[in-house]
Parts: structure tokens; C-alpha cells; sequence
């Protein structure tokens, strides 16, 4: 039978809506042990596609990116299999910690934007301003993305 990968492959568009839309990635990095370290985490997408989360600076994923920051990101959707819909992307972490990119950070993987009101902006950067110390931020640049949308087989599988 032959590849049907081209098929049901996603545009760079559907790529970026796919993961706009979507909540929670898998960030996986390489563990002390040699094995995989899974974790769910909320994320943002930049206009250029760069992927960025914050966690606790003293976290396990912190301590394994420092040591090796090749990572692959796993967002996927779907409970039939002809509604199975997924993008990898795999790059090296970059570790950042600048308390401006990371309040960002926190506001947009929470799923919120700013608030128009100002009182409630003070309030929420105040919430922020006690987490950012406590935090380092990651930026994934995808090298390489592989995408699968089994709804455009037709129920043909």
C-alpha cells in the first residue's frame, strides 16, 4: 500500500491555527537517565512559530535542558481514529528570563489577553510579578514539524 503521509499532511497554516487553538503541549526532553521526561505544558505560539512555556526554574525540565536542550513538542487531538490530528515539532530550548517576555508568557499560555481595564491589568500584573522571579521561560524554534490530519482520508483508511 502506498504512503498516504502526503495526504493528510497539514498546511503551515493549519499547522499555526492547529496550535493557536490547542491548550497543552507535551514537551519532551532528555532525562538524566537517558530516558524520555514527558511533561503537559500550557504554551504560546509567536507570529514567526516559536513555541514558549514557563516553569519553575529549579524543575526537572529546567535541569535537563540545561544539560541538553533538544526537545520535541507533541499537541494532538482526536478520540476515533479518522479524527486523529497531531504536529511534532522538534528543536533545542532556548532558556530565557526576562521578566517583560515572561509575564507575557504567563498572560497568553494562560489563554487570557491583557485587560482593558486598567485596574485589572495592576491586579493581574501583581499576580504575575510574585511568579516571574520563581520562573524561567522556554522558546521552542521548530527545526523540524511532521503533522497528520486523518480527517482528509474521507473515512478511507
Amino acid at each position: 500500500m502506498a504512503s498516504r503521509r502526503e495526504q493528510i499532511q497539514l498546511s503551515p497554516a493549519e499547522i499555526r491555527d492547529f496550535l493557536r487553538a490547542s491548550h497543552t503541549v507535551i514537551l519532551v526532553s532528555n532525562g538524566p537517565g537517558g530516558y524520555p521526561h514527558p511533561m503537559p505544558m500550557w504554551f504560546t505560539v509567536d507570529d514567526d512559530g516559536a513555541v514558549r512555556m514557563t516553569t519553575f526554574r529549579r524543575s526537572q525540565k529546567i535541569l535537563n535542558l540545561r544539560r541538553d536542550p533538544r526537545v520535541s513538542l507533541l499537541v494532538e487531538s482526536g478520540h476515533e481514529y479518522q479524527e486523529l490530528k497531531g504536529v511534532v515539532l522538534y528543536g533545542e530550548a532556548e532558556l530565557f528570563d526576562g521578566p517583560e517576555l515572561l509575564r507575557d508568557t504567563l498572560l497568553r499560555a494562560s489563554g487570557h489577553e491583557p485587560p482593558a481595564d486598567p485596574k485589572a491589568l495592576e491586579a493581574m500584573n501583581a499576580v504575575f510579578a510574585q511568579q516571574v522571579p520563581k520562573r524561567m521561560g522556554i522558546r521552542v524554534r521548530p527545526r523540524r514539524i511532521v503533522s497528520w490530519d486523518h480527517a482528509k482520508l474521507g473515512g478511507v483508511y
